[in-house]
């Protein structure tokens, strides 16, 4: 018997595709489901969608639900993490506030000023969390998918000893675009990454044995390719290699794009190819709207598909369960895994999981100037979790002054403005030292 314990399930359409994923996954034919989340209304929704999943799949499931998770972590095999903590009340902050002072950002929910503030919130909850799993479920494997990414796994690695493994789908999506861009069928393509995760390169891109990156480049001249991810083309054009994160997101994980409006224009397109403020335009319609369809669903208006799709927990789950092995690409604390980055931080890498678990393997070292960039990063990524776990005020605004897009944009001393406005426009769901 399996028991999966989802944290944070009323992100409903989240929580519907990992349980789908598990249902339609071999050799999973029994276990439960155990729902937690402080938002009632919407538990209550993913606890229908469970039992309907659970239904359709017609294996020996069951679901159990609630606000404490005290409750029902006891028994727990793993422990999946999709908390959000106080989105809503603060995405206009987390975009608004920085574009006053110039700093434009697209996602703004890992990085920049937005990802800063979006992890001071987030953090303390999860580190709460970390210590009832301690407790309550001391044999699970946590994984972890709520973003900032790198911030949350890393807050835990330095933490707990449980094992944490940090899953995003950046690598799989980009794999399957760069075959789209290619031409050429997905299997034919062979592809080694790794970095921190929205960060991750694609140092090698073949089919079988010969390089596609001069093919990739012809490819990227036809204005109908380019136009689909402009800011990647052009890193991959001017830096070697192929970034894992979509042109919109990774464009303000730099300090290249996003810090002139000249720029901004040039490079920049709608949606998720960038367009100034998408998520916080756009995420609270979304999350209703994903509400909405669970409910056409489960009224029998709107048609639903069980197929499994492209996260890695399931995957995870049947090969400790069975012992067949699979590798998965995973955040995790870099124990001598890339040489060149900091042994202190997280990255992510091709990892083995089998009985034993996830298992990391070494990658070695990225080229020079990939690594750089990674770094950069990851210094950031240090002085926030310091901040978190010991209450260290001025080590949150020193992440800031090291953020590659607000230190393109500010001076020092407008950061420091920057960061004393949103704090106090945030105060309610920030911890006290900050």
């Amino acid at each position: 018997m399996t028991k999966v314990t989802l944290i944070g399930a009323g992100s409903t359409e989240f929580a519907t595709e990992l349980m789908t994923d598990i249902l339609c996954t071999p050799d999973l034919d029994e276990g439960t489901f155990a729902l937690v989340d402080i938002d009632a209304g919407r538990l209550e929704l993913v606890h229908r969608m469970a039992e309907y999943l659970i239904e359709r799949s017609g294996r020996r499931w069951t679901v159990e639900a609630g606000t404490d998770r005290t409750k029902h972590l006891p028994g727990s095999d793993y422990v999946i993490n999709t908390i959000e903590v106080a989105g809503l009340p603060n995405v206009r902050f987390d975009y608004d506030i920085p574009l006053k002072y110039g700093v434009d950002q697209c996602i703004g929910d890992t990085i920049g000023p937005g990802g800063l503030f979006k992890s001071l919130r987030t953090l303390p909850s999860w580190l709460d969390i970390i210590d009832d799993i301690e407790i309550y479920a001391p044999k699970a494997q946590i994984m972890n998918f709520t973003n900032p990414m790198s911030l949350t796994v890393l807050a835990a690695a330095r933490y707990t000893d449980m094992p944490v493994v940090g899953l995003c789908h950046s690598i799989q999506h980009t794999s399957e675009e760069l075959a789209d861009y290619l031409g050429l069928p997905y299997d034919e393509i062979d592809w080694r990454a790794a970095g921190i995760n929205h960060l991750s390169w694609f140092v090698r891109l073949e089919r079988d044995g010969e390089d596609l990156y001069p093919l990739l480049r012809e490819r990227a001249k036809d204005p109908a390719i380019y136009e689909r991810d402009p800011v990647r083309f052009d890193m991959m054009r001017n830096l070697g290699a192929f970034p894992t994160e979509s042109s919109g997101h990774v464009s303000e994980y730099t300090a290249y794009y996003r810090k002139r409006p000249d720029l901004v224009k040039k490079f920049t397109r709608p949606e998720y190819r960038g367009e100034s403020g998408f998520y916080a335009n756009n995420w609270p319609t979304w999350r209703a709207g994903q509400d909405a369809r669970l409910r056409r669903i489960l009224a029998g208006e709107e048609e639903f598909e069980m197929e499994r799709g492209v996260e890695f927990a399931s995957t995870i789950i049947e090969s400790m369960k069975t012992g067949r092995p699979s590798v998965i690409y995973g955040n995790v604390y870099n124990t001598s895994l890339i040489d060149n980055l900091p042994q202190d931080g997280v990255v992510e890498v091709a990892c083995l999981v089998d009985k034993k678990g996830v298992q990391p393997t070494h990658f070695g070292s990225l080229p020079t100037h990939l690594a750089a960039l990674d770094a950069q990063h990851m210094a950031f990524h240090d002085l926030v979790v310091t901040s978190v776990i010991e209450r260290d005020r001025e080590a949150a605004i020193h992440a800031l002054m090291i953020d590659p897009l607000t230190s393109a944009v500010l001076s020092l001393g407008e950061i420091r403005d920057l960061f004393e406005e949103m704090a106090a426009a945030e105060k309610a769901y920030l911890p006290d030292f900050i």
